[in-house]
């Protein structure tokens, strides 16, 4: 970890859940020479940064012009931790996921390796699809992989012109699984349901969860890979310092669990009963529903990596009770 003092380190997207969340992991460790690029708006996410530690803040738009422009004011960068994107899975304008997630990352991608600094990006498992051609983090199967929606497709882009272009070689990609926890709340519907339950109970009593529409899967049985924020932080400064991890990984729990377990670690949390009402599903999302996910995380254990550090219900446990009840961000 000490190499990380050498130079500056670049989060974009950094005012964001996971970039905000990766800040405090750092200040944690004793860094603070951070610099944090972000699109900042009228909403709240500047709450998130306001606990944590850096040097400086600027827009995306002004790194790409420095980018482009091999600016004097990125000379000292040695480590990219490229987190900022559109990470709406609904977002309808593909032109603009096109020109934010895709064309944005090569840009900064060839300026940080034609300056020999270490770049870690956010891919993403919805570039898998439906699962049908597997989760397994292997390169060499990545033209065979169907993404659901157009978020992913922005993200399996990137990584198949990583590939093309020979820079796994170099480059760190992160195919992050369903991360949720702390500094989530200004993202709105795409806030995790852990987030979202917590509001349903102290308004209802009950937590909601779709129906199934599938035979093999009961109401609230269908699976997905929760990862929590601070396992999913740990797992990238791990790569990104482990100089003989290059390439895609997926960065997950390796463990699927369903809908049903994530709500009744919510009602253990706060000590109540479990009740759950199942509702229908938007027919909007019906065919790009994900039924299951699961993280392949042979490729990461192989780095020397031991695993997650927290279970579901400890997550879970940690996020209502420590953040959400008292409603604080991660702090320094």
């Amino acid at each position: 970890m000490n190499e990380l003092e050498n130079g500056k380190i670049l989060v974009t997207g950094g005012a964001g859940f996971i970039g905000s969340g990766l800040i405090w992991a750092l200040n944690r460790l004793g860094f603070r020479n951070i610099l944090v690029c972000d699109q900042l708006g009228e909403d709240d996410k500047w709450l998130n940064l306001a606990p944590l530690e850096f040097e400086d803040y600027f827009s995306s738009a002004t790194l790409i012009e420095y980018a482009e422009a091999d600016s004097p004011a990125l000379r000292e960068i040695r480590w990219v931790f490229h987190l900022g994107a559109c990470s709406a899975t609904t977002e309808r304008n593909t032109g603009y996921l096109m020109e934010n997630n895709y064309r944005y990352t090569k840009i900064l991608c060839d300026w940080a390796v034609s300056r020999g600094a270490r770049f870690v990006y956010a891919s993403s498992a919805a570039t898998y699809g439906d699962g049908s051609n597997g989760m397994i983090d292997d390169e060499a199967k990545l033209e065979l992989l169907r993404p659901l929606n157009a978020y992913g497709y922005s993200k399996h882009l990137f990584d198949r012109h990583a590939k093309q272009r020979g820079l796994l070689s170099n480059i760190v990609g992160l195919k992050y699984f369903n991360v949720y926890g702390p500094n989530e709340w200004h993202k709105g519907e795409m806030r995790s349901l852990v987030n979202k339950a917590y509001d349903q109970v102290r308004e209802t009593g009950k937590i909601r969860l779709f129906k199934s529409y599938r035979s093999m899967f009961k109401d609230g049985e269908q699976k997905r890979d929760f990862l929590y924020i601070k396992d999913a932080v740990d797992m990238t400064i791990h790569l990104a310092v482990t100089r003989s991890a290059n390439g895609v990984f997926n960065v997950g729990s390796g463990k699927a669990r369903t809908w049903v377990d994530l709500a009744n670690a919510v009602f253990a949390a706060l000590s109540l009963p479990t009740q759950i009402e199942f509702i229908e599903m938007p027919e909007a999302i019906r065919d790009k529903y994900q039924y299951f996910t699961e993280a392949n995380i042979e490729k990461l254990k192989a780095t020397g990596y031991r695993g997650p550090k927290f279970s579901l219900e400890q997550a879970v446990a940690d996020y209502v009770q420590n953040y959400l009840m008292p409603r604080r961000y991660l702090e320094a």
